[in-house]
């Protein structure tokens, strides 16, 4: 696997949260495909999505994700509407009874808003919780209850920058929120009863949201389920039982091509650790900077930290963005800086941000 190609000069260092980068590849395809799909004399955002083009786009974003996950037949893959937060209900309304008991991590903002969400439609467990120290760490001793219809847990925390390490093995089904590090590391997806990720990370454009689900454990509630909520109604109709974000799904298949040409994810888990490793050594060395995060739970996807004086954060920002760094202001909940490293940022913006806290810390120390 050789690195990414140089960011072009025309181009900014963006280290946005979401919607964050995407290859310049990808760019440039969508862009030509507004104008003219493959020669078509039709704009991508034109075409019928029944039609044979768009369905052709559609199984094949569906197939590279199965061969880059390493699903076999017992998961299906759909593209929906809605985002992550529609999620945050839709897995409790298709697999949680109103009597039944759903275990839950609270790692973080997005964990705790999925908890929310799930006690509407029935009993919630917070098995564990890092709200106590401001989810700067991730929960090692806890147990999850057998009885427990699923167990769900949100890999990576793009605010406060912790990410599971090690998936909790339980007998339970396993259910995640992957919004913010899917595809960008090796795991065994198939131990998922069901994974979720809004596409705006490290997949495509904001519009759509990856769900994999296993339709055996699905049917199994007692309530009517709307028929656009229910799963198997959307397995059955392969992602078209409505209008489905045609663009959208086509940035994902553009953007799940790129990935599997650069190597499939064990290359880009090995490109995504050598940039985090980057940053966080510069964090961790300069005295300017420190990490927020226990070292063991650091996300290799959204790296924060702050300045040792509060001071400097405004004269940094402003700073940063002479370099063409943008998107690392933190946000509003954790303060300092949050610098999103995904799938398609090059190693040579990493470079360009670790240069300047040098240069900064030169000039302020």
């Amino acid at each position: 696997m050789t690195d990414m190609p140089e960011t072009d000069k025309r181009m900014m260092h963006n280290f946005n949260a979401g919607p964050s980068i995407l290859p310049r590849e990808v760019f440039e395809q969508a862009a030509e495909a507004v104008l003219d799909y493959n020669h078509s004399g039709l704009s991508i955002l034109e075409i019928g999505h029944r039609t044979p083009t768009f369905t052709d786009i559609m199984e094949e974003a569906r197939a590279l994700v199965k061969e880059l996950m390493g699903l076999n037949e017992y998961h299906e893959v759909l593209f929906l509407h809605g985002g992550a937060s529609t999620q945050f209900m839709q897995v409790p309304m298709n697999l949680l009874d109103t009597k039944d008991t759903a275990a839950y991590a609270d790692t973080g903002v997005w964990s705790s808003k999925a908890i929310k969400e799930a006690k509407l439609f029935g009993n919630v467990d917070v098995v564990c919780s890092s709200k106590d120290r401001n989810y700067a760490y991730i929960p090692s001793d806890f147990a999850v209850p057998n009885d427990a219809k699923y167990f769900h847990i949100t890999t990576n925390n793009t605010i406060y920058g912790t990410q599971w390490q090690n998936i909790p093995h339980t007998s339970n089904i396993m259910v995640a929120d992957m919004s913010s590090d899917i595809l960008s590391r090796r795991l065994d997806f198939k131990k998922f009863g069901l994974i979720y990720a809004g596409v705006q990370k490290n997949i495509g454009a904001a519009g759509t949201t990856l769900v994999v689900v296993n339709p055996r454990m699905l049917g199994k509630i007692k309530r009517n389920i709307p028929t656009i909520m229910d799963y198997r109604n959307h397995i059955t109709e392969k992602s078209l039982l409505n209008t489905p974000p045609v663009f959208a799904v086509y940035t994902c298949m553009l953007t799940l091509r790129w990935l599997k040409a650069m190597g499939g994810l064990d290359a880009i888990e090995t490109l995504n650790n050598q940039k985090a490793a980057m940053l966080y050594r510069e964090i961790d060395n300069n005295p300017l900077f420190r990490a927020t995060v226990e070292v063991a739970d650091r996300s290799r996807m959204n790296v924060c930290f702050v300045t040792s004086d509060p001071a400097h954060e405004k004269p940094f920002l402003d700073f940063a963005k002479e370099q063409g760094i943008v998107g690392i202001k933190g946000h509003r909940l954790s303060g300092g800086f949050r610098a999103s490293l995904y799938n398609a940022l090059p190693v040579s913006s990493v470079e360009v941000l670790v240069e300047a806290m040098r240069t900064f810390a030169r000039a302020h120390s």
